[in-house]
This record gives structure tokens, sequence and C-alpha cells, in this order.
């Protein structure tokens, strides 16, 4: 995490621009934005502004009491608690700030992620839901009836999957359901999960938006766990184990639900974690062009009007994310795998 911090901050501080005529727009004038840039420490050195970034983000951050600080002047950004003094300078317990929006009225990084990472997490966990339960069926069947037509099928559909990019998927996918099949489907070519009802009052919670976007966000994932699926399915059937069960006259059922899959699933349950991590951030086009109000969409918009703030403050929620399904998948390879030891 301290790498990812590092890497964000310098990419994105040597950018051309100005953050405080960012944050001003065009009511800005030399007062104005000399004001901003020694609140936010944008006129300290570089190596400066970085500390002041640590301290912001670190739950246990140093805090000066003299007011003219900068540290002083984050100070009522957030709540936290004072541990204890050392000289003129307080330790505090605190949140990580991720600081304030340039282009939203001063509106904080941790309100606009809170807003729309919990969109991005519904759309990631059906897309993967869907990726899991059709992946895993379609794997066995396609293993059970290795080099058959069905097989075969079953491979040209996952390599389709693999092989399509996600924003044509999307674009197509939008189109054809949603336009030249809207009287069928009755599903919209745009749309996110909360909608204004008729008379624009409430918001409303619409499911059938979820469809589209979901399914295109699963197929890559899809194809890629029925590939993974039959071939580690395959090596298992070739080992002593299953000859044994076999031999001993269990169905073919039952010795691919009490042995084969639980065995094979190792490979797969490494797929998985990797792409519904990535799904959090590769969603970006499939929400910009669904119009989905999630995580993927803010950061593009957040890009079109160099609103700093907001991308490193995604990119290190999904960085954080990353890390913690990883740890995640490490345990559940534990369940998975006995021999597996967690150090």
């Amino acid at each position: 995490m301290f790498g990812v911090v590092t890497v964000i901050f310098f990419l994105f501080n040597v950018l051309p621009g100005d953050p405080a005529q960012m944050m001003l727009g065009q009511n800005e004038d030399s007062e104005q934005i000399a004001a901003v840039r020694a609140k936010y420490g944008f006129d300290k050195p570089i190596a400066t502004q970085f500390l002041y970034y640590l301290n912001d983000l670190s739950p246990l951050s140093f805090h000066s009491n003299h007011e003219d600080d900068y540290t002083f002047l984050s100070n009522g950004k957030y709540k936290h608690s004072k541990l204890f003094a050392l000289g003129n300078t307080s330790v505090v317990l605190k949140y990580p700030y991720l600081r304030e929006s340039f282009t939203k009225q001063g509106k904080k990084v941790s309100e606009v992620i809170g807003e729309t990472l919990p969109n991005t997490a519904v759309l990631a966990i059906s897309a993967i839901v869907l990726a899991i339960i059709i992946g895993i069926i379609l794997g066995i069947i396609s293993a059970l009836f290795k080099d058959k037509w069905l097989d075969k099928v079953i491979q040209i559909f996952s390599t389709l999957g693999m092989s399509m990019p996600s924003f044509f998927s999307a674009i197509l996918f939008a189109w054809f359901f949603g336009y030249v099949l809207h009287k069928c489907t009755n599903l919209e070519m745009t749309g996110s999960l909360y909608a204004l009802d008729d008379f624009g009052e409430t918001m409303q919670i619409q499911w059938k938006n979820l469809i589209l976007p979901a399914v295109v966000l699963g197929i890559r994932p899809l194809a890629v766990v029925i590939q993974l699926m039959r071939n580690s399915l395959l090596e298992v059937f070739n080992q002593d184990y299953i000859r044994t069960a076999r031999a001993k006259g269990l169905t073919e059922f039952q010795i691919i639900k009490r042995h084969a899959v639980k065995n094979a699933l190792n490979p797969v349950v490494t797929a998985i974690s990797g792409w519904f991590a990535s799904m959090l951030a590769g969603a970006v086009f499939v929400e910009y062009i669904f119009g989905w109000n999630g995580l993927g969409k803010e950061i593009v918009n957040a890009l079109n009007t160099l609103d700093l703030p907001v991308i490193m403050g995604s990119v290190l929620i999904i960085a954080l994310l990353f890390v913690i399904i990883n740890i995640f998948v490490d345990v559940i390879y534990k369940w998975l795998d006995p021999k597996v030891k967690l150090d």
C-alpha cells in the first residue's frame, strides 16, 4: 500500500495544471489562489506535500498546535482522538483522510467513494457469481464430454468470451438487447441501480438495469472459469484416488461431488479472486457505457476534469481491496487443501 501511495502521488502531482485553479474554477483571483495553495500545502516542495499526504492517510498522524500550520488547518476535516502531545505537536488517532474533491465544492473524497463503491460492488459481485455458477457447471460438462460436440461448442463460446473486449461487448449488448429487442426484454440501454420514480421524488431500485452490465462484465471471467475448471477436472480424473472411487462402485455424480470438484477448484479460486479484484477497477468502460453510477464511471469523470484527489483516493481503495481479497483467498486455500499452511 505504501508503494501504491508513493506511485500515485508522484505520478499525478507531476501533471500540468494548478490544483488551486481547478478548485476555484472561473472565479479565482490571485489572493484566492494563494490562500488555497497555502491551505492545502500546494505552495510547499513536492517532498513536503508527500509527507502531508502520508500524514492525512495515516490513522496515526501528527498535527501542529499552531493555527497557521497546514496540518492544523486540516484538523477540522475529520474526526479524531488526541492521544498525547510532543512539544508543540499533537499525536492523534483518526480515520484516513482522502482530502476533498476539486470539482464537487469541497465534498470529501471518502463521501464520493462511499456513494459509488457500493454500486460497483453490487455489479462486480453479480458478475462474478454469474461467472462462478455458470462457469463451473459448463466446465464440468465440458470435461465429462471431452472432445465431443458439446465440449467443442463450449470451448468455442469460452474462446470468444476471452477474446472479446469488454467495451465492445457492452456496446453490442446495449444496442441489441436494450434497443433492438427492447420490446421483448424491457431492458434499457443505460441505467443505474437507483432511479427516480415517475414523480421525481424518491429513488427506487431498478434491478433490471443490473442484468446487462453484469452479464457483460462476467463474460470474460466466465470464459476463464470454464477453461480452468475443464482442464483441472480432467487432470483430477487421472488421479489414482478417482480410479479407486470408480472401482468401489461410486457413480460419476458421487465422484464429482465428493472428490473431484473440490480438488479441482484451487486454480479456479485463484482466477476468481484476481478477476473479482480487477472487476472493481476494470468496470470502468462497462459502467460508463451503461451509465451505471459506480466507482468506474466516477474515475472516468474525475480523469476528464483532472479531479486528482478523487482519482488518487479511488486507486488507493481499489489497491486496498486487492490486498484484502488476496488475504481472503489464502484462507480459502486452507479450507480447500488442508496441506496448505498459513504462516
